[in-house]
């Protein structure tokens, strides 16, 4: 009997409550029934409201519990919470309280590469999915960049590579580590749900406290905090730097003359990456810094050199009359937000706000009036972002995206600017389920126009 098979057969007669019928849990509810669990779904939402796959939960026999106090009637042998859901609300309700990745990490039957941090997870982690696919591996891309990789366990192999991008939430209950883990960068993010800074922290050290003798973490050097971390006992510890920063054990960095460089070999100079701004150097660097007991400097040329970025991450929409819309729905923080507009030389209009985290939003002020000619705000952040950036720039309100989208493509012809750039610097979660929606609506409105 596979691990896999093990798993959910230790299920078998045990109550499962599901906890949210989202993307990352709904995988879970087939293998559950199939091996003899009772399995109860509880959501916000009514089978009706949450679509046709509820409706043939229900009908395979699953239980739904809904209503705005879902969360308080929670309770189960097993609890498989959704990411989004702080463990606080399961605490006293079962033995055990997992998730869907949780149990991925318990039955992959090949080696795990994990990627966390606050920005860049998500590109670091597709350039190190792609690099390995380069190498000739069968890479398994998946995790928080929206694949559940559970239900490909069973057509995985021991050879393969499983790269996973993980989240704070995902990581907070987390009692096993990747064997590869990466940690971008850790910047104020998700106050709204972690406690405090201190809890997301913690959450983000899940990812390599559990790591065996032999396992790898690599961290950027050039961030108070990462650059902090210790490896577990036995496992090896790594870094990457902009700014020239070295650790050994094959750390990666930037020389001044532009040359990405580990150990004393060159890997590739740094003007080679298509994808622009430093950030995207550092995600190669981090990428490079979690592949090489895998791969040789032969298979990161190829990618830096034809990769043009994942959707809504500084996604190039369409040109039109001499604008380029740029959608970078992904921005949900604003340190994303300068990382995004440090990529572009001359005066843009940009579209920000959205769903308040509660973050500070004081240090998009000097990057905005470098970079911005006129901002249009829309959402609950938008008098945080306006008190935050001043005067100094023009700024308009929008109440809503095709509002916004419309105000912005005249100030580009009021300003001459040549680009409108949607970089929220807040989450979506006011007006639109998911940063994809909202990124997915603004390349409808644009390509409308």
């Amino acid at each position: 009997m596979t691990d896999f098979n093990a798993y959910f057969e230790a299920m078998r007669g045990k109550s499962a409550a599901v906890v949210g019928f989202g993307v990352s849990n709904r995988p879970l509810i087939p293998f559950l029934l199939e091996h003899g669990a009772r399995v109860t779904v509880f959501d916000k939402k009514t089978v009706g409201e949450l679509g046709p796959e509820a409706l043939d939960a229900a009908r395979a026999g699953v239980t739904f519990v809904s209503g705005e106090k879902y969360l308080e009637r929670a309770e189960g042998d097993v609890i498989f919470r959704s990411p989004g859901i702080h463990p606080k609300y399961f605490e006293g309700r079962s033995d055990r309280l997992t998730s869907e990745a949780e149990a991925f990490f318990e039955v992959a039957p090949c080696p795990i590469i994990g990627i966390t941090g606050s920005d860049g997870k998500s590109t670091t982690t597709t350039l190190i999915a792609k690099i390995l696919e380069q190498a000739g591996y069968r890479a398994h891309l998946g995790g928080n960049i929206g694949k559940p990789l559970l239900p490909v366990v069973p057509e995985m192999k021991k050879e393969d590579v499983a790269v996973m991008e993980l989240s704070s939430f995902q990581l907070m209950t987390m009692k096993t580590s990747p064997h590869v883990a990466v940690v971008t960068n850790v910047t104020p993010n998700h106050l709204d749900i972690h406690r405090d800074m201190e809890e997301y922290i913690e959450a983000k050290k899940n990812i390599f406290l559990h790591q065996k003798p032999g396992d790898r973490l690599a961290v950027n050097l050039d961030n108070d905090v990462t650059a902090g971390f210790e490896a577990a006992p036995g496992a090896e510890k790594a870094g990457f730097s902009l700014e020239g920063k070295s650790i050994g054990n094959g750390s990666v960095w930037l020389d001044p003359d532009g040359m990405i460089r580990t150990d004393g070999e060159e890997i590739l100079a740094a003007d080679r990456i298509l994808l622009p701004g430093r950030h995207n150097i550092a995600n190669y660097m981090a990428a490079i810094a979690a592949t090489r007991r895998y791969v040789g400097k032969e298979a990161v040329a190829p990618v830096a050199e034809t990769f043009g970025g994942v959707v809504h991450r500084l996604e190039l929409v369409r040109e039109k009359d001499g604008v380029r819309y740029i959608n970078s729905s992904i921005d949900s923080s604003p340190t994303r937000t300068i990382a995004a507009l440090s990529v572009f030389k001359e005066k843009i209009v940009a579209i920000m706000g959205g769903y308040d985290k509660h973050l500070d939003y004081a240090p998009l002020a000097g990057p905005v009036k470098e970079h911005c000619a006129a901002l249009v705000l829309m959402g609950a952040t938008s008098p945080k972002i306006d008190a935050a950036v001043g005067d100094e720039v023009k700024k308009v309100f929008a109440s809503d995206m095709a509002d916004a989208v419309a105000k912005a493509t005249a100030l580009a012809r009021e300003t001459a600017s040549r680009v409108v750039l949607l970089s929220p610097a807040s989450a979506s979660f006011d007006m639109f389920r998911n940063f994809e929606e909202r990124g997915n609506v603004f390349r409808e409105l644009a390509e409308k126009l």
